[in-house]
């Protein structure tokens, strides 16, 4: 069994963990699966979102493979490069929608919170078993979860395996939006339009200078210079917006 699938809709490409009977956990074959999912989408011009999901009922993923946990693939990092739990932190460059459901543990919460956007079924419950179960290693996910999530809560997720459930995730800004679990794909459809609706090298551009910033103070993130925003200006589509603005019709957007 493949286990991912990757699948392509117009500018949309969808990874769908698929190792449902093993509640979608991270192997090896799996992590390096992910790590060409990225590189292939990053690289695709006519991808201009990515969408994570998963396969069967009961889980998003439950983590690292305790039978066959990832080793990492040429230098990157757990989840295909994405988490920086363990290797070279890889960001992806397009946004990336992730819709979750049922188990959401570990590396996989970590993997979730990679994404730009999350939207949650009612079902999922997030959760680091790592205390519960004396288990701990690179630790990554707990420096996410203390910076997207209220201190305590996050604490409590942390030292002592507490459980979050979809609604306080939701409550906590944590995830976008929870919806009732038969319509998370038409939730996730709703995101894929707001995105496909602006331009796609602005969307990157900015998600390039937001997460760039993080990693310097305020005061200098404001004097940053972002080569993404440079290369924008030149561009078919910043040509584009201001034609459409002149002729009062929505742009048309090349992603060029």
């Amino acid at each position: 069994m493949t286990t991912i699938l990757l699948q392509r809709r117009g500018h949309v490409a969808e990874v769908r963990l698929n190792r449902p009977e093993v509640l979608n956990a991270i192997d090896d074959e799996m992590d390096a699966a992910l790590a060409d999912a990225w590189a292939h989408i990053d690289n695709d011009p006519e991808i201009r979102i990515a969408v994570l999901t998963a396969a069967g009922d009961r889980a998003f993923c439950a983590g690292g493979d305790m039978a066959a946990p990832p080793t990492g693939r040429n230098g990157l990092s757990f989840g295909g490069g994405l988490t920086g739990i363990g290797g070279r932190l890889r960001q992806l460059r397009k946004p990336l929608i992730c819709g979750v459901h049922g188990h959401v543990l570990g590396l996989g919460f970590e993997l979730a919170m990679c994404a730009d956007i999350i939207v949650a079924a009612d079902n999922a419950s997030f959760r680091l078993p790592e205390a519960r179960a004396g288990v701990i290693d690179h630790c990554g996910v707990v420096h996410r979860a203390i910076r997207q999530l209220p201190h305590h809560v996050a604490m409590a997720m942390i030292v002592a395996a507490a459980p979050l459930d979809a609604l306080r995730a939701a409550q906590y800004g944590l995830v976008n939006e929870c919806v009732p679990g038969p319509t998370l794909s038409i939730a996730i459809d709703r995101w894929i339009e707001r995105l496909l609706a602006c331009s796609p090298l602005v969307s990157q551009a900015a998600k390039y200078a937001a997460l760039d910033g993080l990693d310097t103070n305020l005061a200098d993130a404001l004097r940053g210079v972002y080569p993404p925003i440079e290369a924008y200006k030149q561009s078919n589509d910043s040509r584009e917006a201001l034609a459409a603005w002149r002729d009062r019709r929505p742009p048309q957007w090349q992603g060029r």
